[in-house]
């Protein structure tokens, strides 16, 4: 097993694993409204639910009730999140069966094809992902510096780096895993020619040892006597 398929298995599943947390986080926007530090209370909102906590501990939630309600941006970062999370999920399993050190996926060349497929799989994910996030983020930045805005403003939360972060490692070990074809396609050929400089060398030492046979018979002719 190449150590470069290690690598991008770990990128691949560490980013499958943060595309996760970041799709199930509530902190996709915070904000915060403070007069002391007693009186401190944290807005945070995600894809699914809407909290509230405040400095003496006390946190609570809300699901959104309704998907017709839910503002249009939200609905196509939920797609693409949950597109992204499938897509790492298969990705991560086809990455699998793709290792050399697996005994299901076939031969090596079987195994080069898959493992290309969940390069491919996960590059898809990460995108998903990194387009979500960066969608989410331009709202929530536009809202923020528009001065006409009179709504409560809110500030980039956890989340949205969790899903950069996470897009950003199934990217590069989508790529990893696409490069290492080359890696499996080189099938080392060994020529092996014992056998022929073997029969070559007793060829050679019969030839010799007929010549050498041979000429003692011509040396002690008949005509040598007279």
């Amino acid at each position: 097993m190449s150590r470069a398929q290690i690598w991008a298995l770990v990128s691949g599943v560490g980013g499958f694993g943060a595309l996760v947390a970041a799709t199930t986080s509530n902190e996709w926007k915070v904000t915060t409204r403070a007069s002391s530090v007693i009186t401190a209370t944290w807005v945070y909102q995600g894809l699914w639910m809407n909290c509230a906590g405040n400095a003496l501990g006390s946190f609570h939630c809300r699901p959104h009730f309704t998907i017709f309600k839910v503002a249009g941006y939200i609905q196509a970062c939920r797609g693409l999140m949950i597109a992204a999370v499938s897509l790492g999920f298969f990705g991560s399993i086809f990455a699998l069966f793709g290792m050399k050190c697996t005994k299901v996926g076939g031969s090596d060349k079987a195994k080069a094809k898959i493992a290309c497929l969940a390069g491919i799989v996960f590059i898809l994910s990460g995108l998903c992902s990194m387009t979500g996030c960066s969608l989410y983020a331009n709202k929530i930045t536009t809202e923020f510096f528009d001065p006409l805005f009179i709504e409560q403003k809110y500030e980039l939360g956890a989340a949205l780096f969790i899903g950069w972060a996470g897009a950003s490692l199934c990217i590069i070990g989508g790529v990893i895993f696409c490069f290492s074809i080359s890696d499996n396609n080189k099938t080392p050929r060994y020529a092996y020619n014992g056998a022929t400089s073997v029969m070559s060398s007793r060829t050679k030492y019969h030839d010799g040892e007929d010549f050498k046979t041979t000429n003692p018979s011509k040396q002690f002719d008949k005509n040598a006597y007279v």
